[in-house]
């Protein structure tokens, strides 16, 4: 990339969001922790330092010196970054009367490069507990609420300017706008696409990886097709995928997968490790234990068939960034670990190459269009790496996965047939550790319950739960307990994200 904007993390649940914003204005960015700016990179337009869960106030609030970035480069602080640069620079930030959360409009917004284009009255979206209530002698107020004088500055001499409400969130009606100046200001050329994602890709997997022989893990799913052919386009025959079939995949669904890629020319190895996985899964209920064993599991069968192969070097994987986010908190809290991120084993013998680790999964999709790939690939719902193993809850027997797997696919059947599956980001059956009576002709049964889930998302760092029609629920539900042998209850999951997660385990 030429170009670029730098995103300074200072652990808020909205930093990915910012990113996602800026990308969305055709400006490719990067996020990186609060104290890793990359000095020395002349390809840094600007930066733009991100809210956080703490107070600037507390002795284990992240800070960072700024020095060698104010006054050099276009800074933007949004929230905590905005307080923090005040406070540092002499002014004071106190704990408000009340915790500022929610809707407010703009009362006064004064002539600035930073607001161009944006009315008095805008709503912004105020999300903190603290307040600037003394600004250092060259901070000067460009905008206000009826509640925060300082809801945005601009220091004297410097294009640099905080605000105290967030321009990333939906609820700022104008926040794009604000953003979007902020690029003009940092002088972005506003290029950066799908196409242009892939030419820079290809181009950076040749280089990286010459005449090097790639070993890649498919699931099927958006995320490692558009890895193979980014990777097939980069080196071509030097890249093997490998599909392994760890029993815990939704129904006829090894086969379909396999079938589904020979339209890609992709060189695919099946493998057939179900026993494998069940026999390391026996009697294991802890989610995130399940989630290590498949995931080591995983990469154990990548290396044994990078062995076959010979002369593999690489181990490609479809990680994208909201994987990262969840695995690897700057806060040192772990929201789950994820297959293909977490528990690499120190002694692996092939270094990993994942060219989507930065993408959020919309962006994903819109290069596999550009890639020209077929739109059920495209449009297929993620599915988690662990596969079902994590939406049966409680220890995993093949029995189990069985109900599971038949349950599932009525389920997604059904969304098809009713033209659903389109308008939802992610759905699945759960299968509970509950059994429960129930009545079947005039016989008492106690059985088992299945839970549906569909989530509306864009990105997967938010989600809501789908309203979908109640007819066709008792549909589906009628049609599990008639057909699936097992199961005699079914519930629908109208939890969000957050506070649950898409996934229950």
């Amino acid at each position: 990339m030429d170009e670029k904007i730098i995103i300074l993390d200072f652990g808020s649940q909205t930093t990915q969001l910012i990113g996602r914003r800026v990308r969305e204005l055709n400006t490719y960015c990067e996020i990186v922790p609060y104290n890793k700016f990359p000095f020395g990179d002349p390809t840094v337009k600007g930066v733009i330092l991100s809210g956080s869960p703490f107070s600037v106030n507390d002795k284990d609030a992240f800070k960072t010196d700024l020095s060698g970035i104010r006054g050099k480069l276009p800074v933007l602080g949004i929230c905590y970054g905005a307080q923090f640069m005040a406070a540092s620079s002499g002014g004071k930030v106190e704990k408000g009367d009340s915790r500022e959360y929610g809707r407010a409009n703009l009362t006064s917004v004064k002539k600035d490069e930073l607001f161009d284009g944006i009315s008095e009255d805008s709503q912004v979206w105020m999300s903190h507990g603290d307040t600037i209530t003394v600004l250092p002698e060259n901070f000067g107020i460009i905008a206000s609420t009826p509640d925060v004088e300082a809801a945005a500055y601009k220091v004297a001499g410097e294009k640099t300017w905080g605000v105290q409400f967030h321009p990333e969130v939906f609820h700022s009606t104008d926040g794009t706008e604000l953003l979007s100046n902020f690029l003009n200001i940092c002088g972005c050329k506003r290029d950066w696409s799908p196409y242009s994602f892939i030419e820079s890709t290809v181009a950076e997997l040749k280089q990286t990886l010459g005449d090097d022989k790639v070993i890649l893990a498919l699931s099927g799913g958006v995320d490692s097709s558009v890895t193979a052919v980014l990777l097939n386009r980069a080196i071509g025959k030097n890249l093997t995928c490998v599909f392994v079939d760890h029993g815990l995949l939704r129904k006829n669904e090894f086969e379909n997968v396999l079938r589904d890629y020979e339209h890609l020319g992709l060189n695919v190895i099946g493998v057939d490790a179900k026993e494998r996985f069940y026999k390391a899964l026996a009697g294991v209920t802890d989610p995130e234990q399940k989630r290590k064993i498949i995931g080591k599991g995983f990469i154990d069968v990548f290396d044994e068939e990078a062995h076959k192969l010979k002369d593999i070097k690489w181990l490609g994987q479809g990680t994208i960034y909201p994987d990262i986010i969840e695995s690897l908190s700057i806060t040192g809290t772990v929201i789950k670990s994820h297959h293909n991120v977490g528990g690499l084993p120190e002694k692996m013998n092939l270094k990993l190459v994942e060219p989507l680790r930065l993408l959020f999964k919309d962006e994903v999709r819109r290069i596999g269009i550009e890639l020209g790939m077929q739109e059920h690939l495209i449009k297929r719902h993620p599915f988690p790496g662990p596969g079902l193993g994590i939406r049966l809850l409680g220890d995993i027997t093949p029995e189990k996965i069985e109900i599971l797997q038949n349950a599932d696919d009525i389920y997604v059947r059904m969304l098809k047939e009713f033209h659903l599956y389109d308008k939802v980001w992610q759905a699945g059956a759960i299968l509970l550790p509950i059994r429960s009576v129930g009545v079947m002709g005039d016989e008492r049964t106690y059985e088992n319950t299945i839970a549906l889930r569909a989530v509306t998302s864009t990105d997967a760092m938010t989600a809501d739960w789908a309203h979908l029609p109640y007819d066709f629920l008792a549909k589906v539900s009628n049609e599990i307990i008639n057909k699936v042998k097992g199961v005699n209850r079914v519930v629908y999951d109208i939890s969000s994200k957050p506070p649950a997660t898409i996934e229950w385990e």
